[in-house]
């Protein structure tokens, strides 16, 4: 019973309160500002020009980016092709430098055999020819490394000569 006589007594404050909100005149707005028509036309006529001029100077802006990404690329590419070929050659070298260490170790191992079996007095034919096998790899190597070795002068000297000419 007590709630109702509470909820009573809240909906006919809130009664009062929208009451008085009716009775009392809205507050007065006031008017805008006259502007005159005339003013604003000149004032978006300015805002305009003012467009047009920012739009062409980033036309521009985007014209000399393009130019210079375009420099950048046709200059980069000379110098990525230096830098595959150098790998390319430092590839090749880092395999025949590996080639050569393993028949380097095959050729001290295969004159190790050969020096104990001497020492024993039992040479033995096969061993012998082991070791000048190993002895051939080793040179054949060599000349691999030395031939990649020139094979990357040429290409240098290739390069200068090209560039020479050109000038």
């Amino acid at each position: 019973m007590q709630d109702i006589i509470e909820l009573e007594r809240r909906i006919s404050t809130a009664l009062d309160r929208i009451g008085r909100g009716l009775d009392s005149p809205p507050p007065a707005v006031a008017p805008p500002p006259a502007v005159p028509v005339a003013a604003l036309a000149l004032e978006l006529d300015q805002i305009r020009t003012e467009l047009a001029a920012e739009r062409a100077t980033s036309a521009q802006l985007r014209e000399r980016l393009r130019a210079i990404r375009d420099r950048e690329a046709a200059g980069r590419s000379p110098q990525d092709e230096r830098i595959e070929k150098m790998t390319r050659q430092l590839d090749v070298q880092g395999l025949e430098l590996q080639r050569m260490r393993k028949t380097a170790v095959l050729l001290r191992e295969e004159l190790r055999r050969l020096r104990e079996a001497q020492d024993a007095g039992s040479v033995d034919a096969a061993q012998i020819n082991r070791a000048m096998l190993a002895e051939l790899d080793a040179l054949r190597a060599t000349r691999l490394s030395e031939l990649a070795e020139l094979d990357e002068l040429t290409a240098a000297l290739d390069e200068h000569l090209t560039e020479a000419e050109n000038a």
